[in-house]
């Protein structure tokens, strides 16, 4: 009869630790939010997983995403280029930190 309470205990541990943390007032609103629901979801996972944050984004805001995502990167290919010709510029006035060295 012990062997039969412990896993009964680690259950009840595991519930506390949930309630705890949050995760079963999360899950039971979202399943509320689900029966509430006037027109059903065809596919009730979905409906779960979007209410609780793990869906993907939609594709429009990926494609945003990545839109700008190249437009920044060629930006900062631009930056780096005028960079490496400014401090190429720079060199022709001012000596190397080697060069001062040596001086």
């Amino acid at each position: 009869m012990a062997h039969y309470r412990a896993p009964e205990s680690k259950r009840e541990q595991f519930r506390r630790y949930l309630e705890k943390s949050g995760v079963l007032d999360s899950i039971t609103s979202v399943l509320v939010a689900l029966y509430e629901e006037a027109d059903k979801p065809d596919n009730a996972l979905d409906f779960i997983k979007l209410h609780l944050g793990a869906a993907s984004p939609e594709p429009a805001d990926v494609e945003t995403l990545r839109m700008e995502l190249a437009d920044l990167q060629q930006k900062c290919n631009l930056l780096m280029g005028e960079n490496k010709e400014l401090r190429n510029r720079l060199m022709q006035y001012e000596p190397s930190p080697e060069e001062r060295a040596a001086e």
